[in-house]
Order: C-alpha cells, then sequence, then structure tokens
C-alpha cells in the first residue's frame, strides 16, 4: 500500500500538473471507486465545471480543494472563486493516476476518468479496485464522512509529533512499537516499509513493548521517523508493488533500504542476516545485532 512518501509524491505531481484544469467531463469506469456521494451521477454533477485548485495531504488521503468555476473568462484571483467543497482519494494498495494529454482507449483497470476543455485527461487506475473517492459538498463535514480521516493521528512533520507525544501515548501500552506505528491513530501515514526502516535507523526492535521505551530512545525513533520519510519523498517513494507516480514511474527509495525485503541479507552496519517475522500479521524485518 502506498505510504506517506508516495502519496505526498503523488500530490506534489497532480498540483505540478494540473495547473488551471478544471474539470469538464467525468467518465465513471467502475462504480465502487466512488464512496460517496453513493449516487454516481450526484458524484459527477457535483464535479463537474470545478476548478482543482489545491492539493493537500492528510495521512494517506489525498485531498483536493475545488473552486466553482461557471464562466472560465472571469479574470479575478482564482482564490475569489465559490468553494464547491472537496474531491478526497485514498489510493489504497494498487491505486495511482496517470496525466494524459493525447486521450487514448481506457485500460481495463481504469476506473474514473477526468476531462478538461481540451480533453487532457486525469485518469485514475487501479489494479485490486480497493482505493476511493469522495466528493464532499462545500456544507459536509469531511471528518464526519470519511470516519478513517476523522481519527487520524497528528502527521510525523508536524510539531504536535515529538517524543513527548510518544511518551504519552505509549506509556502504558503492551502492544509492540511495531503494532503502534502502523496505528494511524497515533501517527499518521506510516505504513509497514517505514515503519522497519525507522526502527532500523533508531536502533529499536520491532519487538519491544511501547511501554518500555525510553524517552532519549523515543526522541531518536521520532528523528528516525523524519530522516527516512524525506529520504523516501526525494527518492520518489517506494515501488515493491504497483506503485508509480504521475509520469508512470517507480519510485527509487527501494533500491535504498536497509531491512524491508532483506531477509536473508546481511545488514548493512554489523554483517548479521537481516530477519523476517509477522507482528499482527504484518512482515516485519529487522537486525537482531543492531536493534534492542
Amino acid at each position: 500500500m502506498p505510504e506517506l512518501p508516495e502519496v505526498e509524491t503523488v500530490r506534489r505531481g497532480l498540483e505540478q500538473k494540473l495547473n488551471n484544469f478544471i474539470i469538464k467531463k467525468v467518465e465513471v469506469c467502475r462504480d465502487s471507486t466512488i464512496a460517496f456521494p453513493k449516487n454516481k451521477e450526484e458524484f459527477i454533477k457535483g464535479l463537474l465545471n470545478s476548478l482543482i485548485y489545491k492539493w493537500d495531504r492528510r495521512g494517506k488521503y489525498l485531498i483536493a480543494q475545488l473552486k466553482e468555476v461557471q464562466n472560465e473568462s472571469d479574470q479575478f484571483p482564482l482564490e475569489n472563486f465559490q468553494n464547491n467543497g472537496f474531491l478526497v482519494v485514498h489510493l489504497r494498495m494498487t491505486g495511482y493516476f496517470k496525466f494524459i494529454n493525447n486521450s487514448t482507449p481506457p485500460c481495463k483497470h481504469t476506473r474514473i476518468r477526468f476531462f478538461d476543455k481540451n480533453n487532457i485527461e486525469l485518469r485514475y487506475i487501479d489494479v485490486r479496485s480497493f482505493g476511493q473517492m469522495w466528493w464532499i459538498n462545500k456544507d459536509q463535514s469531511l471528518n464526519k464522512i470519511i470516519k478513517g480521516l476523522g481519527s487520524l493521528g497528528p502527521e510525523p512533520f508536524s510539531k504536535e509529533f515529538d517524543a513527548n507525544y510518544l511518551k504519552k501515548v505509549i506509556s502504558k501500552r503492551t502492544k509492540s512499537i511495531k503494532a503502534i506505528l502502523l496505528d494511524q491513530t497515533i501517527v499518521a501515514g506510516i505504513g509497514n516499509i517505514y515503519a522497519d526502516e525507522s526502527l532500523y535507523s533508531a536502533g529499536i526492535s520491532p519487538f519491544r513493548e511501547a511501554r518500555t521505551i525510553k524517552k532519549n530512545e523515543l526522541m531518536k525513533l521520532k528523528e528516525s521517523i523524519i530522516t527516512v520519510l524525506k529520504k523516501s519523498i526525494g527518492s520518489g517513494g517506494t515501488t515493491f508493488s504497483d506503485f508509480r507516480d504521475l509520469e508512470g514511474e517507480n519510485g527509487n527509495f527501494g533500491l535504498q533500504t536497509n531491512v524491508y525485503r532483506r531477509n536473508g541479507k546481511e545488514c548493512r552496519k554489523c554483517g548479521n542476516l537481516i530477519e523476517r517475522q509477522k507482528i499482527t500479521g504484518r512482515s516485519t524485518h529487522w537486525c537482531p545485532r543492531c536493534q534492542k
């Protein structure tokens, strides 16, 4: 599943490519991709004549701010256009966008197509079809309609996410620290890859009970999380499955991982073999010598 760096890579690509993109046509190729409104005609109607004004990210969700454009000849600043709600996207396991200048017939995994007046297309493709989209009216609450969005913990790059916060939320937890990092209500956007890599960088065993981790270790873990995430964003994310950016390119961070999917290979620090074992149903990779 795309994690924070992959979703951030997509967000930046969308913001760069969709300059003054006004939705003039929407084609829904798979109804189940639309999570809200349930009526696909209402989803389509709500998005028509919407300028995709700005892209944000919250955890693993992409959030497009929409502006209503009735007359494209209007010259006043874009921020003065009336708000037309939000288009929210969750890529899940295999969803990705493709920007197409010269429209071509859609592949069998195409789920939703957006076109502007020049027939330039933003195409959403999803092999396993777990991804979802929401059009949220300006008078409705994102957090109430999308329950997962409303329950997210702080962003790793936010001021709220620090050693004091971590100590507070894990002080009585008997769960493993790996399970804690995967809990989106505690910290938003971290998944399997970056939990493994951050714990390796911090020298903390993924099996440690969260409550046993000291504050100085949590400070190191917080810094490791930020460093690993920033490094991956700079590499365009990680591609071990179906992740693609807007240009159809793979992320390169997978070439730099220290433990993830390196089981049986030598640790880059100590030479010991990387091991793999499941924690809460997720494959976990670690170095028994470097992580205590």
